[in-house]
């Protein structure tokens, strides 16, 4: 017999499946010899009082042979001969595109500006060892997109888009823990993230798809209103080449050069909100002590703690983003002359910093109002708030850090209690934030725009949270790759650029997604709509 419950025991129980066994057996009144196996279905933690307690949903094997059924496998036929996609970009949106292409009997051609995932490492390294940046292979670009090296949380609020559910059997079919199945909020970790891309990757050339590294699109390849493939250029032997098909455009939210020949060659796009300002980083066991409300911090059977704050400042949301328990700040700059930082935890999430990108909402329409402040996060020169005004706030933002930083990437920062009080921090905490930290006056440079809504919603959280407001915490400036500045107009029903046929805007850099899972779900719609064109030449 297989039966399900829904439980909530202490961390102590849920902490082993043989723990959830003994439970259900005294709790259930089942003889515990007949349990076979313990599977965990969901868990969350609910630590809203002081007694945490966490809720499981289990299936019970009793004198049952457990399934082989942890998660459900796609099955990814041969598509060698078959009609050809271009896939431009291998972050989410593009590696989960491609699979579902393959699924639907069609072959994904992958262009990929940067490196494969395991020699990204070395130019990862290299950001801290040398304070240089390689514009093609960082922490954005390069096999695995923005989400390889940047944590591998898979937590998504946009379930009305696509099958979450698809998408994380996906992962752990390539490797990733069943877990993620079962976490309300689930995360690979960016230690184990790198192995699972490389292996969705074997599974596209073992399929008969192409995957090319270090090429770069540069151009759209066009017959009248229709798209009919690529130009690109091999980063590393200058050759140009062309590829040819129905284009996914899977580029990411930093392919600023994708957004300026857009915007030259006067295809339709237009500036999209995005939230910036900086990455908070406090001790881990401060945060465990606020969210668990115990002194002893998470204890042996909690993981480290998570938080989420969210409020409004002169009618702009301020919040957190991001969040990495027990994680590391690392650079995530794509250019020279950039300071741009971001959040990632490894899968034990055992470092002694928790840190989350608190950012302001910002619109197109506040641009002006930023530019008449007078602050010197823009150039009245910089030109009128066309297309690309948010993606020169961001632009100029980043360059201002890097000017504060020494002009390396040694970042900017500021003890959080000291910028509220708008003072100088003469000395900063350790912090995981490897090519260095620099004190700052960040509530001084930055935009007002910014920065009074940040005080004003750091006043609110500290206010929520008792300690959560501090001097041991410390704002490291600048994160500005929240999100896409830009959105590639496409057609609601069939996904395709409003005005050219056979290209498809996808995932975020397209303006359509906000992070792994949510990239996923928007290439495999891509591919989907892709296959329905095909269909119809």
């Amino acid at each position: 017999m297989i039966q399900e419950f829904q439980i909530r025991v202490v961390p102590q129980v849920a902490h082993s499946t043989e723990n959830i066994a003994q439970y259900i057996a005294k709790d259930k009144g089942i003889d515990a010899r007949t349990i076979h196996q313990v599977r965990v279905l969901r868990r969350s933690i609910d630590a809203r009082q002081r007694t945490i307690f966490v809720n499981l949903t289990v299936r019970v094997y009793i004198n049952e042979v457990p399934q082989d059924d942890a998660y459900v496998p796609t099955h990814y036929p041969d598509v060698s001969g078959r009609p050809q996609v271009v896939v431009v970009g291998e972050g989410p949106g593009g590696l989960f595109a491609s699979l579902r292409l393959i699924e639907l009997g069609l072959r994904p051609i992958v262009l990929e500006r940067g490196k494969d995932v395991r020699e990204r490492k070395i130019d990862l390294a290299n950001i801290t060892k040398t304070q240089q940046v390689d514009p093609e292979s960082n922490y954005c670009f390069g096999e695995g997109g923005a989400g390889a090296y940047s944590d591998g949380k898979l937590y998504t609020r946009s379930k009305k888009r696509g099958n979450v559910d698809k998408i994380l059997n996906v992962f752990c079919q390539h490797g990733a823990s069943t877990a993620i199945l079962a976490d309300a909020h689930p995360h690979i970790g960016t230690d184990k993230l790198p192995r699972v891309i490389e292996n969705m990757r074997l599974q596209i050339l073992k399929s008969g798809g192409e995957v090319h590294f270090q090429t770069k699109m540069t151009s759209l390849l066009t017959d009248h209103d229709t798209v009919i493939g690529v130009e690109a250029v091999n980063l590393a032997t200058g050759a140009e080449e062309t590829y040819r098909g129905p284009v996914i455009l899977a580029t990411g939210h930093s392919a600023r050069d994708i957004y300026r020949y857009f915007n030259e060659a006067k295809i339709e796009i237009e500036p999209k909100g995005i939230a910036m300002g900086v990455r908070l980083e406090h001790p881990s066991m401060l945060i465990d002590q606020i969210q668990y409300h115990n002194r002893q911090g998470r204890g042996d059977y909690l993981p480290a703690a998570e938080y989420s704050y969210v409020a409004q400042a002169e009618g702009r949301g301020v919040y957190s983003f991001c969040m990495c328990p027990g994680g590391f700040v690392i650079p995530a700059a794509t250019g020279p002359e950039q300071i741009v930082v971001n959040g990632m935890s490894p899968a034990n999430r055992g470092t002694k910093w928790s840190n989350s990108g608190m950012v302001v909402e910002i619109h197109p329409e506040d641009i002006a109002q930023i530019e008449k402040d007078g602050t010197k996060a823009m150039d009245k020169a910089d030109g009128p708030l066309d297309n690309l005004c948010v993606m020169r706030l961001q632009e100029k933002l980043e360059r201002d850090c890097w000017l504060q930083g020494n002009r390396q990437q040694t970042a900017p920062a500021q003890r959080m209690a000291d910028f509220v009080n708008n003072r100088l921090s003469f000395d900063l905490p350790k912090s995981s934030y490897a090519p260095g930290l620099i004190s700052s006056p960040l509530h001084f440079w930055m935009p007002k725009f910014i920065t009074t809504r940040l005080q004003q919603g750091f006043r609110e959280f500290g206010k929520r949270s008792h300690g959560f407001l501090t001097n041991e915490a410390v704002m490291i400036a600048t994160e500005t790759r929240t999100s896409s500045p830009v959105r590639i107009l496409r057609d609601r029903d069939t996904l395709q650029h409003v005005r050219l046929r056979g290209l498809f805007p996808c995932g975020e850099g397209a303006g359509y997604a906000g992070g792994i899972v949510s990239a996923g779900m928007d290439g495999e719609r891509c591919a989907e709509m892709a296959r329905e064109y095909v269909d119809s030449l």
